[in-house]
C-alpha cells in the first residue's frame, strides 16, 4: 500500500503567500519561499504552489517565484496557476517543477490534458477541481458544480463527470478543493471526496477545510484520498508537517516519516 502524502499548498497572489475562506478575504501571511523550506523540512511529501490570480488576469504565472522556491526544496513540486498551453508547461518545467496543475484552463480547453500528458507524461498533469456543492439537477447531477476562475464563473459542469473526463485525456492525479468547505477549518468535504475517488482509478487528493490532523486521517480513510492538501493549519503555526504525520501514523495510516 502506498503512503498517503501530507501536502503543503502555497497560494500565492504577486509573489506573497495569501490565504483567505471560502476564495475570499484574502490577506497576506509571508514569503513563500521562506515557507516551502520550512514545510521541506518539515516533512512534507510535495509542495503545491498556486498563482492564484494569474487565470482570472489573464497573465503567465512568476516564473521567478517557481524557481526560488524550487531552488528550497528536494520533493516533488507542482504548480498551477495561468498554464494554458503546452510551452506554459515545459516553462514551469524548466523553472524547476516535477508536476503541473491544470484547472480553468483546462475546463475552458480540455485537450491540454492530453497534450500535456503525451509531451511529459500522465505522472506530470494534475488537474485541480474547484467545486461548488449544488442541488442537484440535469447538468449536475452529483451536486458537485466545477466553478473555475478562482471561484469566479460557475460551468454548469458535473464534478464527477468531469473527473473521470479527466482521466480518460490523461491526468494522472485530481486535486479536488471543495470551495464550501476552503479555509473554514471545519474538515474536508468528505462525501466530494469520496464520489471523485470512487469514480476515478488515479491518485485523488482532499483539499479545503482541513482544521486538525483528526480531519486529514478522515480524508484518506473515509474520503478515500491518496493525499490531503493542508494551509492554515501550518500556515498560521497551529500544527506543523510532523504533528500531523505523527498523528495519522499513531491511527494506522501508512505516511512517510523522515525523523
Amino acid at each position: 500500500m502506498l503512503s498517503k502524502r501530507v501536502i503543503p499548498c502555497l497560494d500565492v497572489r504577486a509573489g506573497r503567500l495569501t490565504k483567505g475562506i471560502r476564495f475570499s478575504g484574502n490577506e497576506d501571511i509571508g514569503d513563500p519561499v521562506e515557507s516551502a523550506r520550512r514545510y521541506y523540512e518539515e516533512g512534507a511529501d510535495e509542495i503545491v504552489f498556486y498563482d492564484i490570480t494569474a487565470s482570472a488576469e489573464a497573465r503567465g504565472i512568476f516564473l521567478d517565484v517557481v524557481e526560488r522556491v524550487a531552488a528550497q526544496i528536494f520533493i516533488p513540486f507542482c504548480v498551477g496557476g495561468g498554464i494554458g498551453t503546452v510551452e506554459d508547461m515545459r516553462a514551469v518545467l524548466l523553472a524547476g517543477a516535477e508536476k503541473i496543475s491544470v484547472n480553468s484552463a483546462a475546463v475552458q480547453n480540455p485537450r491540454i490534458i492530453a497534450e500535456g500528458a503525451a509531451a511529459f507524461g500522465s505522472q506530470a498533469i494534475v488537474v485541480g477541481m474547484d467545486v461548488l456543492a449544488v442541488p442537484a439537477g440535469e447538468s449536475v447531477p452529483s451536486g458537485y458544480e466545477i466553478v473555475i476562475h478562482g471561484g469566479r464563473k460557475r460551468m454548469g459542469l458535473d464534478a464527477v463527470a468531469w473527473a473521470r473526463r479527466c482521466e480518460e485525456l490523461g491526468a494522472g492525479e485530481l486535486c479536488v478543493n471543495s470551495i464550501d468547505a476552503d479555509g473554514t477549518k471545519n474538515g474536508y468535504e468528505l462525501t466530494l471526496t469520496r464520489a471523485i475517488a470512487d469514480a476515478v482509478s488515479i491518485p485523488v487528493i482532499a483539499s479545503g477545510g482541513a482544521g486538525e490532523p483528526r480531519h486529514m486521517l478522515e480524508a484518506v480513510r473515509e474520503g478515500g484520498a491518496s493525499a490531503a492538501l493542508i494551509a492554515s493549519i501550518v500556515h498560521y503555526g497551529e500544527y506543523s508537517i510532523r504533528d500531523c504525520k505523527e498523528y495519522m501514523a499513531a491511527a494506522g495510516a501508512k505516511v512517510r516519516l523522515t525523523w
